[in-house]
């Protein structure tokens, strides 16, 4: 008979109420819940992002497309993660699964619930005990870019079907939507000095648990990340099996950063940095209502953006310029995911749906180049992107496609008033 998880989080914007126990033999544990409300789910279904700025691209793959295909974790409502815990015989945990596990959470469970305006309810499942691996770490070939190979007899086929079998008579595979294996913090490198932490994500992985079920969508932590929200590698690899990519490059090029601090899915480093609104409109964060769509030949037209921090309002303008491509204008300002955000205004990047994670998909437009940016002094942040954001009075018009966003004014409600011209209509 299967030991029982049942795990239980619900966060708001200042409160955080937790339940998570293991029942069955030899004793129940349990974490005892915070003082604070219960807060509201987020609802249940999402609307598919749609229309004619709804590009398609790569759907093979974590890619910009803006409908994430099948077989990605749905990143709304409530998503349950089942949390399990490794060493190894060369690399035994000096600490408790608990004390481990509160390296994480709540606070990444939190960062997902007030980025998505509450739309998506993070639950945790812990499993409060480590799993012991029989082969020393080195034995797995574990490195920078392992594969996951049902050939192989090492690299992650290998290690997660040994951490199935040893999780299987605790564990219903079924009753959760993502895997999240913490590795001890001793076990493989620091992560200052070689970053392993990697998500299988999509598709079938070849493996199999004993509850019949892929096993898949599971993302790997290792060691530990410095600067003061180190938790946030749970929400970058999380967001893996949601359907983001890297917007870091991966291919070894020297080059400056592609969104730098302006997406953890580039810089998740340092101090804590919210999503951008393309992502959140496919993750299913945003309504209908709150992307604007201005098609090539369109007229010019004004809109009103509503700053990231806040719910509701108009969140992004898309401008297609072709049938793989856009242009995008939001609003970012300081606030609880942004804190060292240090110059407010409408942030102009493009979209590119054809290119692969890791070569540069989403690339933010700096509207002060070679200015050395604004948050120095920050190991963790690459400062030159940092004062990208174009102020009122800016316009930025794009070479090739001759769209232009033109900032007019900051309103004393903090949203911004802008003017596009949208794409030339033989753009599209």
């Amino acid at each position: 008979m299967k030991q029982c998880i049942s795990a239980a989080l619900a966060v708001g914007a200042a409160t955080a109420t937790a339940a998570i126990a293991l029942c069955g033999p030899p004793a129940t544990t349990a974490i005892p819940a915070t003082a604070g409300p219960r807060a509201p789910e987020g609802p249940a279904t999402a609307e598919r992002p749609s229309g004619p700025c709804a590009l398609g691209g790569i759907t093979d793959n974590v890619a910009e497309t803006a409908a994430t295909p099948d077989g990605y974790a749905r990143a709304h409502g409530t998503v349950r993660a089942l949390t399990l815990f490794i060493d190894f015989p060369d690399a035994r945990a000096t600490i408790t699964p608990r004390a481990r596990f509160a390296e994480f959470f709540p606070a990444a469970a939190e960062f997902f619930h007030t980025s998505s305006y509450g739309r998506l309810v993070y639950r945790p499942a812990p499993l409060l005990k480590w799993l012991h691996m029989a082969r020393p770490l080195a034995a797995y070939g574990i490195r920078r870019g392992a594969a996951f190979d049902p050939a192989s007899d090492g690299g992650y086929h290998a290690l997660s079907q040994e951490i199935v079998r040893a999780a299987d008579a605790s564990v219903d595979f079924r009753d959760y939507d993502i895997v999240n294996v913490i590795a001890a913090p001793n076990a493989g490198p620091a992560a200052t000095r070689t970053v392993l932490s990697v998500t299988f994500s999509g598709s079938d992985l070849g493996l199999r648990t004993g509850d019949g079920v892929p096993f898949r969508n599971a993302s790997f932590i290792w060691s530990r990340q410095p600067g003061p929200s180190p938790f946030r590698v749970i929400n970058h690899e999380n967001a893996h099996s949601f359907g983001l990519p890297d917007l870091y490059y991966t291919d070894g090029r020297n080059a400056p950063p592609a969104a730098g601090h302006w997406d953890p899915m580039d810089e998740d480093w340092g101090p804590a940095n919210d999503f951008t609104g393309w992502h959140k409109w496919k993750l299913g964060w945003l309504g209908a209502g709150q992307v604007a769509c201005a098609q090539p030949g369109g007229p010019a037209a004004e809109f009103t953006l509503t700053p990231m921090p806040s719910p509701g309002g108009t969140k992004i303008v898309v401008m297609p310029t072709s049938a793989r491509t856009a242009l995008v204008a939001e609003a970012r300002t300081r606030g609880p995911l942004d804190p060292a955000l240090c110059r407010p205004g409408v942030l102009v990047y493009r979209v590119a749906t054809d290119v692969a994670s890791g070569g540069g998909p989403l690339r933010v437009v700096d509207a002060t180049p070679h200015s050395g940016g604004c948050l120095t002094g920050n190991r963790y942040v690459h400062a030159e992107l940092t004062d990208a954001a174009f102020r009122p009075g800016a316009t930025y018009t794009d070479p090739r496609s001759h769209a232009a966003v033109s900032v007019l004014a900051r309103n004393p409600d903090g949203t911004y008033r802008i003017r596009i011209r949208p794409p030339d209509a033989r753009t599209r």
